[in-house]
């Protein structure tokens, strides 16, 4: 009768699974093998053991693949970058095309398969472009911060991971009075407070759902208030102040007394998006599809040019980055955002800078298609 042979000194078979547990040139190497084949889990320990030999005795290192380091980054940044779930749902898009594939073997030529699928997709080349930074900045990581118990990093030189253009970006399309009026008229009340709020400060839409009543800073000296949002809070990571003008302020004090922490609410509940359905649904009947939520701050920006307001002025009232500490502003300061902004305050047709905005019937159209349809104003 044959012996049924003993399983490799290291290996213990755990709830299905077979385990590592085993010291090796003074280190304890620990971890599932992932298998429940004998054979494949001794496999799999030898190429650890030699992996550790060539580590420890050569400086070769380990052979990593992308999802060893997504784990890792998942590990190190989940519930503390405040993007991370969105760099989640990156890392879940490239997986399967990079998830086993050496670290060292990820380049332009080895992530042209996931580009060509997301581009038959439909997917835009901005969209692809978030994930191929993430796939960046994971492989930086593992080329200059991570280091294994060895001292070597995860990978030798990070390779230079190229964007796409597909010239699919989307124009701005800010709005005219008429067209805010048509499209404010179909919104819900809630979505119109933000929208106004938007159209009159020139916040992003993650900046008005996280809107707190704590960022509320009252200027006594003149009679009003601005909010300051913190660096974690703002796209360009730096503090911003918001200026409010005499809509703006309108809208908040029509907030108060609705949620003790946030400003903007639906049905006692902060916001969570705001170029949601009801935004569609809206812009539908308003015969607006183009129009973005996002498209409120351009208006903002082309309404303040309209109005003659300074590059500068401008550059701080919507939070562009100016390499200066812009909270630190002084009351004079503070009372000339609040005048710039006053003057794209919508109370009468007669007060308002006029805005004529010149478009193509179609962006996409030839040069002498254009001419054949002409302009519409």
């Amino acid at each position: 009768m044959q012996k049924k042979r003993k399983a490799t000194r290291g290996l213990q078979f755990r709830n299905g699974v077979w385990i590592i547990d085993k010291q090796v040139n003074g280190r304890r190497l620990t971890g599932s093998t992932g298998t429940a084949d004998r054979q494949e889990a001794e496999r799999y320990l030898a190429r650890r053991m030699e992996e550790i030999r060539q580590a420890s005795v050569y400086g070769v290192r380990p052979e990593r693949s992308f999802r060893d380091a997504a784990i890792e980054y998942a590990q190190r940044y989940k519930g503390v970058k405040k993007s991370f779930d969105r760099d989640a749902q990156d890392i879940s898009a490239v997986d399967p095309y990079i998830g086993d594939m050496p670290l060292r073997m990820i380049h332009n030529g080895t992530l042209q398969r996931f580009i060509l699928a997301r581009k038959k997709e439909g997917v835009k080349s901005g969209t692809v472009n978030r994930t191929l930074a993430v796939v960046r900045q994971i492989l930086n990581l593992c080329a200059r911060e991570w280091r294994d118990e060895y001292g070597l990093t995860w990978l030798e030189t990070a390779p230079a991971i190229s964007g796409v253009d597909w010239q699919d970006k989307r124009k701005p399309y800010p709005i005219t009075w008429k067209e805010q009026d048509r499209l404010f008229s179909a919104l819900a009340d809630h979505l119109r407070e933000a929208a106004l709020f938007a159209v009159n400060t020139g916040c992003r839409e993650q900046e008005i759902c996280q809107l707190r009543w704590e960022w509320e800073v009252p200027i006594a000296e003149l009679k009003t208030s601005v909010f300051v949002l913190p660096d974690w809070a703002t796209k360009g990571g730096k503090e911003r102040v918001v200026a409010l003008n005499s809509v703006a302020m309108a809208v908040v004090n029509r907030q108060r007394g609705k949620h003790s922490e946030f400003v903007f609410t639906y049905k006692t509940s902060p916001v969570q998006s705001l170029n949601n359905n009801g935004w569609q649904r809206a812009r539908e009947s308003a015969g607006l599809r183009q129009v973005r939520f996002h498209d409120l701050r351009h208006t903002v920006g082309r309404r303040l040019r309209a109005a003659g307001i300074g590059e500068e002025t401008r550059a701080d009232i919507l939070g562009h980055e100016r390499g200066g500490i812009t909270t630190h502003y002084s009351i004079a300061e503070i009372s000339e955002l609040i005048e710039a902004v006053e003057k794209i305050a919508y109370q009468s047709s007669d007060n308002t800078p006029s805005l004529t905005l010149i478009r193509l019937n179609n962006s996409r159209k030839t040069h002498s298609e254009g001419e054949k349809k002409g302009l519409s104003i």
